[in-house]
């Protein structure tokens, strides 16, 4: 049984989704439950692209000691200092160092010839092994690369001292048997390849993202790399948790595994989710609402006669749990941290005291308490998005007869307090024009959805926007009882993201 190395860049590709932008904050709880579920490698970011990703990967390598902590970096020098100064202080490091080799981006993205193409890759990991132990090399759209060529790449920069080659698929253009080639290929053509990890980095845009990674695996490649949900630019990357699945529940036959501690699917999806802003489709597989739901009534009783006549994986198997009802209005402070340690939080005082005071308030407005509902609770304030604005009061007045009029105040981060009124062509319209006032913000809302995190008339409606300004766009999530509530808090949050999150980013591929 071979074991599959995964590495996660939900913190890095998965960020480059349009309107994705996490916080130091969010993108360390995601990194530290990345380190939860197992992932060995966890690509943190791109520490050349802006000080504030530099400032998050340094933060990530110093909270996280049981994954490698890795930054992409161009093949230039600046990119590798820049790379080691984020890193310097991690338990595991990796550089992540990438070039073009294909004929399309060698003509017309470089302008280089091949052996210019592997003088500068050959010259940036040598550099790169002057500060790390351990550099990843990627050949850019090497799946469109001349195998011959791809050959000569690689040797060259395991000469060199590369410990890992990866052959990204970065438009998803390949095939399964196209792509299993290559890696087949590398196995037998490579001197030293027992020595150095192949891995494999697929793009869905013709859907088969997943497929090719499990036909590199079939032919040499010893790490898969990818992120939760299939999140990232275009179309999105391999989703990390059905190669997991697809190889656990068929070792009979891939015969691999990864060291993925398989319980926690569920929960990191729902984290990432949650903090980009990207819903699960329901038919979505393993992750998916209806991922373990059977509506058929020939189905049903198939289930119920002996589950795995349509049940091929069981949900507790990813850590789907069923929806108890744990907390209440009488439970206290002890009982409620316990609840949240058992989720997978472990918050400061603060903390805690805040997320405890804002769970009696919900069990005020709501009857039954459920284990989603304290998680949505907990993350829609662990954000830590310095403030420049607080909603501090809504009011509505609305009717079918009538034009919809909302007054905001707020609190800015001075202490000063700003009312402002507008009329729209519907609730959440007039709230967002006013909105617009008091902040004396200019923006595009791109993108608006609810969804009601539980069942039943109170349960929690969480809400996310997606604005834009300029160049830039943002996600803001807002959860309430009252889903116009929601929306205001949503709104506000993106507003705030955008104040303090401007500055310039560099265009990436891989």
């Amino acid at each position: 049984m071979r074991t599959i190395e995964v590495f996660d860049t939900t913190l890095r590709d998965g960020e480059q989704s349009p309107g994705v932008n996490l916080s130091s904050h969010e993108k360390l709880e995601i990194a530290l439950q990345l380190e939860r579920l197992g992932i060995n490698r966890i690509e943190a970011g791109f520490a050349a692209a802006s000080p504030g990703d530099l400032k998050s990967i340094r933060e990530i390598a110093a909270k996280v000691k049981n994954s490698t902590i890795v930054s992409l970096s161009r093949s230039r020098t600046q990119d590798i200092d820049k790379a080691w100064e984020a890193l310097r202080d991690a338990e595991s490091a990796c550089l992540h160092v990438f070039l073009a080799t294909s004929p399309i981006h060698r003509k017309y993205k470089l302008n280089m010839t091949k052996e210019e193409v592997i003088e500068n890759a050959v010259a940036a990991v040598k550099y790169g092994r002057k500060y790390f132990d351990m550099v990843e090399f990627s050949c850019e759209d090497g799946s469109r690369t001349e195998i011959p060529y791809l050959i000569e790449v690689v040797q060259a920069v395991v000469d060199a001292g590369a410990s890992i080659v990866n052959i990204p698929d970065t438009v998803g253009y390949t095939t399964p048997e196209e792509y299993g080639n290559i890696f087949k290929q590398l196995s037998t053509n490579i001197r030293g390849i027992e020595n150095i990890k192949l891995s494999s980095h697929c793009h869905d845009d013709l859907g088969m993202a997943v497929a090719n990674t499990i036909a590199a695996i079939e032919n040499g490649a010893t790490q898969i790399e990818g992120t939760i949900n299939g999140i990232g630019e275009r179309a999105g990357n391999a989703a990390i948790e059905e190669v997991a699945l697809a190889l656990d529940t068929r070792r009979d036959f891939y015969q691999a595994t990864t060291n993925l501690k398989l319980e926690e699917i569920a929960r990191t999806s729902k984290l990432v989710s949650r903090l980009t802003g990207m819903i699960v489709p329901g038919n979505k597989a393993v992750v998916g609402a209806n991922a373990f739901a059977h509506e058929s009534g020939i189905h049903q009783d198939g289930v119920l006669k002996e589950v795995t006549t349509y049940e091929i994986i069981r949900p507790e198997r990813v850590g789907v749990k069923s929806n108890k009802l744990v907390l209440g209005k009488l439970s206290g402070r002890h009982a409620f941290k316990d609840k949240l340690s058992e989720l997978g939080y472990e918050l400061e005082q603060d903390e805690l005291n805040d997320a405890f005071a804002r769970f009696k308030n919900l069990c005020d407005r709501k009857k039954d308490v459920s284990d989603e509902d304290i998680v949505a609770l907990v993350d829609s304030k662990l954000s830590n998005i310095p403030e420049a604005f607080v909603l501090e009061n809504l009011q509505l007045s609305y009717g079918n007869n009538s034009v919809p009029t909302a007054s905001v105040r707020v609190k800015t981060a001075s202490g000063e307090v700003l009312e402002e009124a507008a009329c729209g062509n519907g609730s959440v319209d007039s709230i967002y024009k006013a909105i617009d006032r008091v902040t004396n913000e200019e923006v595009t809302l791109e993108d608006y959805k609810i969804l009601s995190v539980t069942h039943g008339k109170d349960a929690l409606g969480e809400v996310y926007v997606r604005l834009s300004q300029g160049d830039y766009a943002v996600q803001g999530r807002g959860v309430s009882t009252d889903v116009l509530e929601a929306s205001a808090r949503a709104y506000l949050r993106a507003i705030n993201k955008l104040i303090v999150r401007r500055g310039d980013a560099v265009e990436v591929g891989v």
